[in-house]
C-alpha cells in the first residue's frame, strides 16, 4: 500500500537530533514571510564601530524590550551576536509588537546601508517567520 505510516526509528532519531540539532531538521520547514519595509531606527546611538561591522543581507533578530521607558511598544533589532542596534520606529511598531506578543516570531534582513554626514541609515526587511 502506497499511503502506509512507516514507523519511527527512535533512536536513529535521536541520534540524528545529537549530530545535527534540531534546528538542522525542521530548517527545511521554515518559510520567511516578507510583512514590510523600513529603517532601523536609533542608529546615532549605536557604537558606530558596530554599525561598520553590518552588510548588505545580513540577518537581524528582533525582540521586544518591554521595559522601555519611552515606549512601550518597542521591538528592538540585534545583530547576530545579539547586541542591539536600533529600533523598528515608533509610527511602524505597534503590529509587530503585537504579532510578537502573540507568540510569532519576526527576524529581519538588511536591504542597504547608507552614510548621511555622520548618521546611518540602515533599510531593511521585516519578515514573519513560518514552520
Amino acid at each position: 500500500m502506497k499511503n502506509e505510516i512507516t514507523p519511527i526509528n527512535k533512536t536513529e532519531l535521536v541520534e540524528s537530533i545529537g549530530l545535527h540539532g534540531i534546528t538542522d531538521m525542521i530548517k527545511p520547514l521554515v518559510k520567511e514571510i516578507e510583512l514590510f519595509e523600513t529603517h532601523v531606527a536609533g542608529t546615532s546611538y549605536t557604537d558606530p564601530g558596530l554599525l561598520s561591522a553590518l552588510k548588505t543581507g545580513d540577518k537581524l533578530i528582533l525582540r521586544r524590550e518591554k521595559d522601555n521607558k519611552f515606549d512601550d511598544l518597542a521591538v528592538k533589532f540585534l545583530n547576530s551576536d545579539e547586541v542591539k542596534i536600533g529600533y523598528i520606529p515608533e509610527k511602524d511598531n505597534e503590529i509587530f509588537a503585537r504579532l510578537m506578543d502573540a507568540g510569532k516570531l519576526l527576524s529581519a534582513k538588511i536591504k542597504n546601508i547608507s552614510n548621511k554626514g555622520s548618521y546611518v541609515k540602515i533599510d531593511v526587511t521585516i519578515f514573519l517567520v513560518d514552520f
